[in-house]
């Protein structure tokens, strides 16, 4: 019958005393009958304590029900220790007021500070229930570009679980045990000691795509914390290294979207462009490439 909120919600909503059965308080396992009377205080203030704050992020689709945000690299997406302020979070809230009535102001899903790319935002209740279940249904599609050191042969899928690593607590890790991750990629472009990927995530762990691309021995250029001392090809020219130098993150990048509209009215197809620095280094390594090649 509510369909526009979730099952925890609804009970959370129980427990604090805010639905009455019959004008009475309930508890979330009360049998309602046939002529029974539910009143729900629906409160929707989740966002409420952040504090709304202009903050430069793009977007690339918007409707009653849905935005896509196409978020830049360095950008925190929401407040936490070391960064209580100037997150996307604030930013939407500014851009957007509405969305203080939804948790995490309306985001179904997030991107690490470095990678930059597109997220999808619900922009009501319903659509936040339904976007929220269509994520935990794996029917949002999502594309990343991932630059990464060696060659990478072919395309393939990496089936490891990931679990947090005990000794480091920002870090996560393949494991035995873990939460099942699962991740797709193919082969878009090869270098002479670098290749780049194109990532389709089937499941959505946290830096599942940058512990999986380590996990098989192919690292993410500049990963600070999954990657590995900078690989230079032999020979290397000053434009190159110039290019490695200005990448200050990871080479990741959310560049495609792709699912159901929540209000019914067709698919959501959204794109984003690779960034400049990272087009900075792709064209240094394909010059590279052409001169160690005589083309």
């Amino acid at each position: 019958m509510f369909e526009d909120y979730s099952r925890s919600m609804l009970t959370a909503w129980i427990r604090e005393g805010r639905v009455k059965l019959n004008e009475r308080p309930c508890r979330p396992r009360d049998t309602v009958n046939f002529g029974d009377r539910v009143e729900i205080e629906a409160v929707l203030a989740a966002s409420a304590e952040t504090v709304p704050e202009a903050v430069e992020f793009g977007v690339i689709h918007e409707d009653r029900g849905v935005i896509v945000v196409n978020k830049p690299a360095g950008l925190v997406v929401h407040p936490g220790a070391g960064n209580p302020k100037a997150t996307l979070v604030n930013g939407l809230l500014h851009r957007y007021p509405e969305l203080a009535a939804l948790p995490r102001a309306g985001l179904i899903h997030r991107l690490d500070k470095d990678t930059s790319g597109l997220l999808v935002v619900a922009r009501t209740p319903r659509s936040f229930q339904r976007l929220t279940s269509m994520m935990a249904e794996r029917e949002i599609h999502r594309t990343y570009a991932a630059l990464v050191h060696g060659i990478v042969v072919s395309g393939g899928t990496i089936e490891a679980s990931i679990s947090r690593d005990r000794h480091h607590r920002t870090r996560m890790k393949v494991a035995d045990g873990g939460r099942e991750a699962v991740t797709h990629y193919r082969v878009a472009q090869k270098f002479r000691v670098h290749t780049l990927l194109e990532i389709a995530l089937e499941t959505g762990r946290t830096h599942q795509i940058r512990v999986h691309l380590q996990h098989i021995g192919s690292p993410i250029v500049g990963d600070p914390a999954y990657g590995t001392r900078r690989r230079l090809p032999a020979g290397a020219q000053a434009p190159l290294l110039t290019a490695l130098r200005n990448l200050k993150r990871q080479a990741l990048h959310a560049m495609r979207l792709e699912f159901q509209n929540p209000s019914g009215r067709g698919q959501i197809m959204a794109e984003s462009p690779l960034p400049e620095d990272i087009t900075d280094l792709l064209a240094a390594l394909a010059d590279d490439t052409a001169a160690a090649s005589g083309t």
